[in-house]
């Protein structure tokens, strides 16, 4: 009997975690953004990971766009906020830009589906706010204006496979930023801790950034010094 109300009350649980993103679109109010990049080398080296490159080729080594994810009011992460009959030939004219700074490297490829994957999960929480086209446009403009390599390859920290102190990537970024960012950590196939995601956030427009006032879960998990992987 013990066992079975436990059982139940789980499921409880569980069925008012999942509502948390629906209740909170209709009630939360989208306050800002998560705007994450990804380090291709650090998601492509990991035990069991493979990677293709896109149709339109390899890209150059660099950051690309991991994902522009909404927060709300009460601090709840919204995602999957209901159809909105997603259009791709909306945003065809931007889909040279997305090729090179929000690819997806799965296998096989799926294209044009890997945006519509996008816009269902976390665009369809923004579209009272942002539009299909000022979503994907505010992602490239962060993109644009947050030049993560570049910030690290002027304290002299590149993908060559060495270690680096934390602190000394978070310095790096703020001080190109202006604002703190938080790193996300992997394991490579060798067991290595290396930096792979990097996030910052932006306002409700989806162009300006501002400090986050939330960190996000599965953050703070690298080691002081942590690896950067070489590109893939």
């Amino acid at each position: 009997m013990a066992e079975n109300r436990s059982l139940m009350i789980l499921k409880v649980v569980i069925m008012l975690s999942l509502s948390t993103g629906a209740l909170g679109y209709r009630t939360g109010g989208l306050r800002a953004f998560y705007f994450v990049q990804q380090w291709l080398g650090s998601y492509c080296n990991q035990r069991g990971t493979k990677c293709c490159d896109p149709p339109t080729g390899k890209p150059k080594p660099d950051f690309t766009i991991y994902g522009l994810w909404p927060y709300y009011n009460d601090g709840s992460f919204p995602y999957n906020c209901g159809d909105d009959n997603y259009d791709v030939g909306r945003i065809k004219y931007m889909e040279k830009r997305l090729q090179e700074s929000w690819p997806t490297f799965t296998c096989p490829q799926i294209g044009r589906k890997f945006w519509v994957h996008l816009w269902n999960k976390h665009g369809t929480c923004t579209k009272d706010i942002l539009g299909e086209i000022d979503y994907f446009e505010g992602a490239l403009y962060l993109k644009k204006k947050v030049n993560i390599l570049q910030a690290l390859a002027k304290y002299g920290i590149r993908p060559d496979n060495r270690f680096y102190p934390l602190k000394t990537i978070k310095t790096a970024i703020a001080r190109a930023t202006g604002f703190h960012p938080w790193i996300v950590c992997n394991t490579n196939a060798q067991g290595n801790k290396q930096i792979w995601q990097v996030t910052l956030c932006s306002d409700k427009s989806g162009k300006k950034l501002i400090q986050c006032p939330y960190l996000p879960s599965g953050r703070g998990n690298c080691d002081n010094k942590i690896q950067f992987s070489s590109y893939y």
